[in-house]
């Protein structure tokens, strides 16, 4: 992912509502949310070159989700696939502080990272960047994007304060949500952060849903944990924005 925003113990019917795009190239192979063969009672989309996930649930209702860390230094092509993360909690058994104790050791092997790993009772947030750090998330909305949690890039504060609007209104209709994910105004130059990427990038990875020939958009997704139910919605999307498939599907919780 590259922009999430959620709701923690904020919503009087939804104990968590998450809301997330993915940013990535086109030609990246992906499979639709749904679930995986390999893991009887995960549900999500699939990175077809990692073997990972972006954003992923299972039946227990455990939830991850992981962004990257924009830094201006080259990739190393030997890292494992940051995806690994969320397939690897969802599809195990361990808890989240036990998920995070158990990475702390091998955490440096991956580029950089945010991880947001989610039960029942608690949220935490994972990040490699600049050292090791694990964060027990408070009952409100935050927000997540290629920096720091709650990092005010102008996307980031679009996302979240319409959800925190969402929320107080105790709205059940996703429609706002889903209009927020898509909103592809760019923000003013003065709002813009500057991450050496130059001016002309910032604009184009400014908004909320980025159009891109080659980059952009690939998903949109929100995802409501309510007693019993967890409800995941996709939508997707081709090169330059154009829709290509959604997926609707509520998860019965063991």
């Amino acid at each position: 992912m590259c922009l999430i925003a959620l709701a923690w113990q904020a919503h009087p019917r939804y104990p968590l509502v998450l809301a997330a795009n993915r940013d990535e190239f086109h030609h990246r192979p992906t499979a639709p949310a749904g679930f995986w063969p390999d893991a009887p009672g995960v549900f999500g989309g699939r990175d077809l070159s990692g073997h990972g996930s972006w954003l992923a649930a299972s039946r227990d209702g455990r939830v991850a989700a992981v962004t990257n860390v924009r830094r201006m230094i080259p990739p190393n092509p030997h890292a494992p696939s940051r995806g690994v993360l969320v397939s690897d909690f969802v599809g195990g058994k361990l808890s989240c502080a036990e998920y995070a104790a158990q990475l702390a050791g091998g955490a440096a092997l991956f580029s950089g990272f945010n991880l947001l790993l989610i039960d029942q009772d608690s949220v935490l947030y994972v990040t490699n960047q600049p050292s090791y750090r694990v964060e027990v998330l408070r009952p409100g909305v935050h927000g997540l994007s290629n920096a720091t949690l709650d990092t005010p890039w102008p996307k980031l504060r679009r996302l979240r304060d319409g959800l925190s609007m969402w929320v107080a209104r105790e709205q059940t209709d996703t429609a706002p949500l889903l209009d927020l994910l898509t909103d592809a105004r760019a923000a003013p130059d003065s709002e813009l952060p500057d991450t050496g990427v130059g001016l002309e990038m910032e604009r184009f990875l400014s908004p909320p849903f980025i159009r891109g020939a080659s980059y952009g958009t690939r998903s949109s997704s929100l995802l409501m944990l309510a007693p019993g139910e967890l409800h995941f919605h996709e939508r997707r999307y081709g090169a330059d924005g154009q829709p290509a498939g959604e997926t609707d599907e509520r998860l019965a919780l063991s």
